[in-house]
């Protein structure tokens, strides 16, 4: 299948390699240090135990994602509109558009971009660039998708490369899971620049994370979104299984970079004041990680 992945960054380039190295003609569309790198020598796909290279094409611009079956589309959420309308005179209606995006509502910013379904996904990763067209992979990959007439034919491209990945009839439960996991760690994570691991291991820090996610559940509860059970389990299971990782908002921040906030725990505190739910913890979290944010840039 032609693949065009948006947005060639850590989440990206990982799936692109995966895709790539199982036969799929890959095309990553992302900066122009990371372009340069991967045309001249692949894309270097780093597992820790061992590396490979694998070839991809890839560009800076948007075009290039022209007669593409299916888009991976993987910017930041800021990004979403923008990004969208640079793709959107290169698709076609049947083009399958999946968002691995975090937050809840990118999937439906895209699709009224785009004027064409998109389907949400859910990303369990943990990976980060170790440089110039260099993804390193942390540990784990499933995905979680929503139903729609072609996510069967996403998962039977998916799976036989290495990707696992679910089709979820409750994919707004597990879209809010999964940014509730966020809100739980991506700001503590960066305004400490620590990694899970170490961060859980912190006075106190338990339960910031558990008066956030008590937030989080209380407003999903009020906007009529039923949560899977067991979320505070998988949460605490993030540090084991993820325990070197940095949030996605801490690798922005010491980068220098906008992060995600606003549409994590910023929306989380948008969402309750909507609903009339208090969000104190998710608010004072927020509010740190801007300042870290404008003190970064």
């Amino acid at each position: 299948m032609k693949i065009a992945v948006m947005g060639a960054g850590a989440v990206g380039c990982y799936y692109g390699a995966m895709l790539a190295r199982a036969g799929h003609d890959v095309t990553l569309i992302g900066r122009p240090n990371h372009v340069e790198a991967m045309n001249r020598d692949g894309l270097l796909l780093d597992f820790g135990t061992s590396q490979e290279y694998v070839a991809v094409t890839a560009a800076s611009d948007a075009a290039a994602i022209a007669g593409a079956e299916l888009v991976l589309f993987c910017v930041k959420s800021t990004d979403t509109q923008s990004a969208g309308e640079q793709i959107k005179p290169f698709i076609s209606k049947d083009t399958i558009v999946l968002s691995l995006q975090n937050g809840v509502d990118n999937a439906e910013r895209l699709s009224a971009v785009l004027e064409q379904p998109v389907i949400p996904v859910v990303v369990y990763v943990a990976t980060s660039m170790g440089g110039a067209g260099h993804v390193k992979h942390h540990g784990r990959g499933e995905l979680v998708i929503g139903p729609s007439d072609q996510s069967q034919v996403v998962a039977d491209t998916l799976r036989p490369a290495g990707i696992p990945i679910e089709i979820s009839e409750n994919a707004p439960g597990a879209l809010w899971a999964k940014m509730i996991l966020n809100c739980a760690y991506n700001a503590l994570s960066a305004i400490t620049q620590l990694p899970y691991g170490k961060l859980v291991e912190g006075e106190g820090v338990g339960d910031v994370m558990r008066n956030a996610v008590e937030e989080c559940l209380a407003v999903a509860r009020k906007d009529g979104v039923t949560v899977p059970d067991h979320v505070w389990e998988a949460i605490e299971k993030i540090a084991q299984t993820m325990p070197t990782q940095f949030s996605s908002t801490a690798q922005d921040l010491a980068r220098g970079k906008p992060s995600e906030i606003d549409y994590l725990n910023g929306y989380i505190v948008r969402k309750g004041a909507e609903l009339g739910i208090p969000t104190p913890t998710n608010l004072a979290l927020f509010a740190l990680t801007k300042l870290q944010e404008s003190k970064a840039s």
